[in-house]
């Protein structure tokens, strides 16, 4: 985990940091939800205080690691995934089967019109996403920058070829619009998910997707393979360089998270004062 870094350095992931004023009810960042535990003031012990509490502190046991966290935010995002996929989904599923609609599809018959609608709406939603880490309100966006991993630019490609061979290309759904918007609203208001969403995205579809991707291209096209289903460079290598930067992203988001427990603290013990 890393480690408390000066606030500072901290305030790089926040869009306005302003700590000169604040509410009565103690200081919250732009940047942590409000629901979040780590936004409300904590009572905070100074060092005249720690004689009253330091048996309770060493009485303490460590905390129990998450599964995965030890690898890193990507590999403990990986372990929650998988508690929600069955073992029909993935070998490491740990979802119960309870209802009809969780079982896998027994016959998949897939039209060039549904593929097509897919096909918008994903650009749709690569558009935004992309758009937003271009923007980049929040600093720490602007590290998922050309990761090589965009798909935008690769789905015009593949729309355009759709078009050539005489097929009308169809507006976004109302579905693809909703979550677009959604995104939108996140990366504005909730930067942690978004960042989840943002890997959730990319790497299901350099996964399951691309297994879907090859059973379309089998049953629709004749086994052509798509622009969407194709990456400039080595794809295991461009993944793991995003997961490095999402790992790093992460620490420094619980730092300013923990910093900011602090900060709220002392301005709840001490309020500025003119």
């Amino acid at each position: 985990m890393a480690s408390l870094t000066p606030i500072s350095q901290s305030h790089f992931l926040l869009k306005k940091p302003n700590l000169t004023t604040p509410p009565p009810s103690g200081l919250s960042s732009s940047f942590i939800p409000k629901d979040l535990p780590y936004s409300k003031a904590k009572p905070f012990v100074l060092p005249w205080m720690a004689t009253r509490t330091v048996s309770a502190t060493t009485a303490e046991k460590p905390r129990k690691r998450y599964p995965g966290e030890a690898k890193g935010f990507v590999e403990e995002m990986r372990f929650v995934a998988m508690k929600l996929h069955t073992r029909e989904q993935a070998k490491e599923g740990e979802k119960e089967v309870k209802k009809p609609e969780e079982r896998s599809v027994g016959k998949w018959e897939p039209s060039v019109d549904g593929y097509l609608k897919f096909l918008v709406d994903s650009k749709l939603v690569y558009d935004t996403l992309e758009g937003i880490i271009d923007k980049a309100d929040f600093p720490s966006y602007a590290e998922f920058r050309n990761t090589g991993l965009e798909r935008s630019d690769k789905l015009a490609k593949d729309l355009q070829w759709f078009k050539e061979q005489g097929y009308a290309i169809p507006e976004p759904s109302s579905p693809g619009v909703t979550y677009a918007e959604y995104l939108k609203e996140l990366s504005e208001k909730d930067p942690q998910a978004f960042i989840c969403h943002f890997y959730n995205i990319y790497f299901a579809h350099s996964a399951g997707g691309r297994m879907i991707g090859k059973k379309v291209a089998e049953k629709l096209l004749n086994k052509k393979e798509l622009e969407f289903y194709k990456w400039d460079g080595d794809l295991p290598q461009l993944l793991q360089n995003v997961r490095d930067k999402l790992n790093k992203v992460a620490e420094v988001i619980f730092s300013v998270l923990l910093q900011n427990s602090v900060v709220n603290s002392i301005l709840f013990l001490c309020p500025l004062r003119p």
